[in-house]
């Protein structure tokens, strides 16, 4: 399979070319244009149970899409997210990558996605109780906000709640006030994730809370 991400940094949009029995899984909704004799399967994202907690406690959809490639010549598929900004694409090599709400775009075969616990501070955050994670080996197509930032985290970092994309699972995050109760109020930061541990991070320049609080001040 061949790929090239367009458009980058702020319509970054993903153009794949599934050779004859190429398959490839994306996120519901993430397809912009297809070749008509591409196939096109949708199914619960990792599964009936791990699509519930997706969705009701992660803010994830229920479904994915698998798209294959049964004929005998090259087709092409175009890919996008929502959010106008940039898209990443990681190779796991037997490992795993945690992504919070929004953020997962597709993966290529050899790569399971599932979900694990997030905990109090990711649901106080607004991101959702279970976090998505997806391991194994293969790509994964990923997008933000705004332009990305890959970081590696050797102890503590700290960062604004609503710019954390992607994580590796090492890495633990502990929400805390940005400084005493009246500061945090009036510095307007509020809430930050004190992440530790050891590991990549991937943050996103834009927030989309910081979005909706804007537009909504101009209604």
């Amino acid at each position: 399979m061949k790929y090239e991400i367009r458009y980058k940094p702020a319509f970054a949009t993903i153009f794949l070319t599934l050779q004859p029995g190429d398959r490839v899984t994306a996120e519901a909704g993430a397809m912009v244009s297809m070749a008509s004799r591409l196939s096109m399967i949708t199914q619960f994202s990792g599964g009936l149970i791990p699509a519930l907690l997706k969705k009701f406690f992660g803010g994830e959809s229920l479904f994915v899409n698998e798209f294959k490639n049964t004929t005998g010549e090259p087709l092409d598929l175009v890919l996008s997210q929502n959010m106008i900004g940039d898209v990443v694409v990681v190779e796991l090599k037997n490992n795993e990558i945690c992504f919070q709400p929004g953020a997962y775009i597709a993966h290529t075969p050899g790569v399971q996605m599932g979900v694990s616990w997030a905990g109090f501070s990711s649901w106080l955050s607004g991101e959702g109780l279970f976090k998505l994670k997806l391991s194994g080996k293969g790509l994964v197509f990923f997008g933000g906000y705004g332009g990305i930032t890959q970081k590696r985290v050797n102890g503590e970092y700290i960062v604004d709640s609503g710019h954390l994309l992607a994580y590796d699972p090492q890495i633990k995050m502990n929400l805390k006030l940005a400084s005493g109760l009246v500061s945090s109020v009036t510095s307007g930061e509020g809430l930050i994730n004190r992440l530790s541990g050891q590991g990549r991070i991937y943050l996103q320049s834009r927030s989309v809370d910081g979005l909706v609080r804007f537009v909504r001040s101009k209604l």
